[in-house]
């Protein structure tokens, strides 16, 4: 409308079923309009006007009849909605032009005539309604403007507005001509002495969805979103807003569920613009998406964004484009490129930007997994793009679907989140005996993701390169925790690992750091846990499927009891042998004889390979701390160092029995095996064997890392 000032058409309607409050809520067609024109200058109104409208359906409900006094004889000789419509538009405008008027508003007791009845009707019969139902003014709001202390607008109506004016209601006894006659009575009043009230709220109905991107950050009122069940799996996000057509939903407030698979399971969670056309939404519950009813129940705002919800830049930018069409393509070649997928859509359905409109999702180490997420200008591309269904790229078939903003967020948080190793081998038994570490100097494991991975390092990278490509994120990182990955001849491998103070900070510099250069080079940066971390650095490998666990695991044999090392109790150890703590099981305490009870010591099983290829690694800032003194572990209570002195070996120390060693396995093959440990003093080397030339190789060595 040019102008919203220059007069109010009051307008009502009836429906073959529920009306008053409850108006719209069973999907009952519309069967009776009137209406009546309000001048707002000249406070003047026009000739009342009176229509029945044709249903598909001419089955009355008991209320209906009761209320409105029609019957199935008189609707079968009415005319349908689409013809009534336009008669409404015809003789409105012919008035106006009377009245020397240019433009008018539609004003409403509440808003469910237009939005719960009206424009779903015509959405389901593919009616396209005038301007003017886009665009409408609520009395009861307007009332509440001028009358505050009437009560909230819900508990608003006709008879209560007027009696709260003491204005009588009208005696109009047929249906409809009455709360016509009653809203002319109080507009009249609002634009009269005292209030001289001025019409200037209008209430609007979105013309269409509108797509967009969500921020996880961003903040979302539990008391706007709604959880939608039972959808066809076919539906888009349009399919969706159309089923709440004349409910404003917010941008991008769409969001299709995906169930494990990554297929779309019925269900979507729905952002309205606000609590009122959320609990409007809800009054659609077991409404009809075409022979299917659908379900409507209260979602929250965490549930929305767990969805809909994320910050990766690349999304964010390729979302950025507005008014595109989103298709989704899953069943890729691995090593399908954006030219493959180019060649493969053709020329019918040339893609936004090429390239760049073109996403392909990847696993966090950056593995493909054969979806990608298509970009089209006009529904027309994308048409074309979708006769492509099931046809041959390569020597797969490849499936498209139509997609949504949200579930581009959706199935990308979904892989990204996916961690770089599906499930970890078992931990061995245990196998070797020693006391309970107090503190460690070493990896902590877990499923936390605060660490992050960065692969394409330039070769020549050194830890004061990667400190620099980090910047400012440098602070966030953990002590000792930068560790570089070396192939299998001592050669970097472009790979290294950091550990941030937090989950938060390593997603944070996964963000902002992914693809940034370092000597000519991008280096992808990737979140990951201490967990994975630490099976890579173990020796674990990664390939095409996953992760290889280290080869040559030792047998998994663990003595019953003490007895192997019960000849001399002086030796028994007292100190921690330094494995890494992620890696050590269960404690359990063996039970000795009677009359001897072993002491309280715990076996453990350190996971260790007898690789002699394994993956070094460096630390930043320094090597771990090396112990240096009794003191720095402490004793378990009850444990023979817990005893006494007298129980102390003469020196600090640990024994370790190694079992399953290769046939061929020399002692520069062990003491190779043990770099980064420190070995025992000459007085242990009779127990291990240890020969004269050995006992020159294991004089007191410095601390190394592995």
């Amino acid at each position: 409308m040019a102008s919203h000032s220059d007069t109010l058409v009051v307008f009502f309607g009836a429906t073959a079923g529920a009306n008053g409050g409850k108006l719209g809520s069973d999907e009952r067609e519309l069967i009776l309009l009137v209406w009546q024109i309000v001048d707002l200058h000249e406070n003047k109104v026009g000739k009342l006007q009176r229509t029945l409208v044709q249903p598909d359906s001419a089955d009355l409900s008991e209320q209906c009849k009761e209320e409105t006094g029609l019957t199935a004889d008189e609707l079968c000789k009415a005319e349908p909605l689409e013809s009534v419509l336009q008669q409404f538009h015809q003789s409105v405008s012919a008035e106006l032009k009377s009245l020397g008027r240019s433009s008018y508003t539609l004003c409403v007791d509440g808003p469910l005539l237009i939005r719960q009845v009206l424009h779903p009707e015509a959405s389901k019969k593919n009616l396209v309604l005038p301007e003017c139902f886009y665009t409408f003014v609520d009395l009861k709001k307007e009332f509440h403007k001028c009358c505050p202390n009437a009560g909230p607008v819900k508990d608003l109506t006709l008879t209560s507005m007027l009696d709260y004016v003491c204005i009588p209601a009208a005696e109009e006894q047929e249906a409809g001509l009455r709360e016509v006659k009653n809203m002319v009575l109080l507009i009249l009043h609002l634009l009269d002495e005292p209030y001289n009230h001025k019409f200037s709220t209008f209430e609007n109905v979105n013309y269409k969805f509108e797509s967009g991107a969500c921020s996880k950050t961003e903040a979302v009122d539990s008391e706007t979103v709604i959880r939608a069940r039972g959808l066809p799996w076919q539906s888009s996000d349009q399919d969706i807003a159309r089923f709440f057509k004349g409910l404003n939903i917010a941008k991008g407030g769409v969001a299709l569920c995906l169930n494990a698979q990554g297929r779309r399971n019925g269900e979507a969670l729905v952002r309205f613009i606000n609590p009122e056309h959320r609990d409007m939404a809800l009054d659609r519950h077991k409404h009809h998406m075409g022979n299917r009813y659908i379900e409507v129940y209260k979602a929250t705002g965490e549930e929305f964004l767990k969805i809909a919800g994320g910050t990766s830049n690349e999304v964010a930018q390729f979302l950025s484009k507005e008014n595109q069409v989103i298709i989704r393509m899953r069943g890729l070649p691995f090593t399908a490129t954006p030219q493959d997928v180019l060649g493969f859509l053709g020329p019918d359905c040339p893609v936004t930007d090429g390239t760049e409109g073109l996403l392909f999702v990847k696993y966090p180490d950056g593995r493909p997994t054969g979806d990608a997420f298509v970009l089209f200008a006009c529904e027309e591309y994308a048409q074309n793009a979708l006769k492509k269904h099931k046809q041959i790229l390569g020597k797969r078939y490849i499936e498209l679907f139509r997609s949504t903003a949200a579930e581009v967020q959706q199935v990308l948080n979904r892989y990204m989140s996916t961690p770089l190793i599906s499930t970890l081998p078992p931990p061995p038994p245990p196998m070797v005996s020693m006391p309970v570490l107090a503190s460690s100097p070493f990896i902590t494991t877990g499923s936390t993701r605060d660490c992050i991975r960065l692969r394409g390092l330039p070769y020549i990278a050194a830890i004061e390169d990667i400190l620099e490509f980090m910047g400012e994120h440098t602070i966030d990182i953990k002590p000792h925790g930068v560790h570089m990955v070396f192939n299998q001849q001592g050669r970097p491998s472009g790979d290294a690992f950091i550990q941030m103070k937090s989950a938060d900070r390593a997603f944070m510099v996964a963000q902002k750091c992914h693809k940034k250069m370092m000597k000519d080079r991008y280096v992808e940066v990737f979140q990951c846990s201490t967990e994975e971390m630490s099976f890579v650095l173990m020796g674990g490998t990664l390939n095409r499927s996953g992760l290889s666990p280290p080869p040559c695991k030792l047998p998994c044999l663990s003595p019953p009891t003490y007895a192997a090392f019960s000849a001399n109790p002086g030796m028994l150890p007292t100190e921690a042998a330094l494995y890494q703590p992620p890696l050590l099981a269960t404690p359990r305490t063996p039970q000795g004889p009677a009359h001897n009870p072993a002491p309280a010591l715990a076996y453990y099983s350190p996971q260790l390979y007898m690789n002699m290829n394994m993956s070094y690694t460096t630390y930043y800032p320094s090597p771990p701390v090396s112990p240096s003194t009794v003191s720095y572990f402490a004793a378990p209570p009850g444990s023979m160092a817990a005893a006494g002195p007298a129980l102390l070996p003469p020196q600090p120390g640990a024994l370790v029995r190694m079992q399953g060693l290769p046939y061929n396995a020399g002692v520069k093959d062990i003491l190779s095996f043990f770099q980064g440990y420190q070995y025992a003093p000459e007085d242990y080397s009779s127990l291990v064997g240890v020969s004269d030339q050995g006992r020159s190789l294991i004089q007191p060595k410095e601390w190394l890392c592995l």
